[in-house]
C-alpha cells in the first residue's frame, strides 16, 4: 500500500471518528438537556399537587368539601407527592375513607343507579363520614402543620 492511500484511509478515519464524536457529543448533550426538563416537570408537578393539597385540606377544615371527595383528593395527591406520605400514621384517615368507600359508584356510573340503589350508597358514604370526620379533619390539620414546616417536611 503506498503511502499515499495510507495517508488518505487515515484522514477518513479520522474524519470518521471526529464526526462521531461530535454527534456522541451532541447526543449527550440532548441527554442531558431532557434530563433537566424532566426534573424540571418533576418538580413543578409536585409543587403543584402541594398546592392543590393546601387547597383540599383548606377546604376539608372549613367543612367546604365532603369528607369522602376531601380524603379521596387528599390520599392522591399525597401519593403524588411521595408514595410513602399516605401512609404515614397521622394521615391514614384518608386511605381509611378511600378503602371504605371505594367501591361506591361515581359520576356516570352513579347516574345509571336506581333510585333505591343510589339512596343505599348515599347512606353507606354518609355513615363513613359520620364515622370518619372527626379523624379526617385531624389528618386534614395535620397536613396543614406538616405543610407549615415548608420543604424540611418531606423527609
Amino acid at each position: 500500500m503506498s503511502s499515499t492511500v495510507a495517508l488518505l484511509l487515515l484522514a477518513v478515519a479520522l474524519m470518521v471518528i471526529a464526526g462521531l464524536g461530535g454527534y456522541a457529543y451532541s447526543l449527550r448533550k440532548e441527554v442531558k438537556r431532557r434530563e433537566a426538563f424532566r426534573i424540571e416537570e418533576e418538580q413543578r408537578a409536585q409543587q403543584n399537587s402541594l398546592e392543590n393539597l393546601d387547597y383540599v385540606v383548606s377546604a376539608l377544615v372549613q367543612e367546604q368539601v365532603d369528607i369522602t371527595e376531601g380524603s379521596w383528593r387528599c390520599k392522591v395527591l399525597l401519593e403524588i407527592v411521595d408514595p410513602g406520605l399516605a401512609e404515614r400514621p397521622e394521615f391514614q384517615a384518608f386511605a381509611e375513607v378511600y378503602s371504605r368507600t371505594r367501591h361506591l359508584k361515581t359520576h356516570s356510573a352513579r347516574k345509571q343507579l336506581t333510585p333505591r340503589e343510589r339512596m343505599r350508597e348515599d347512606k353507606e358514604r354518609l355513615e363513613v363520614e359520620a364515622e370518619m370526620r372527626p379523624a379526617v379533619l385531624a389528618a386534614a390539620t395535620a397536613v396543614i402543620q406538616w405543610r407549615a414546616k415548608g420543604s424540611k417536611a418531606l423527609h
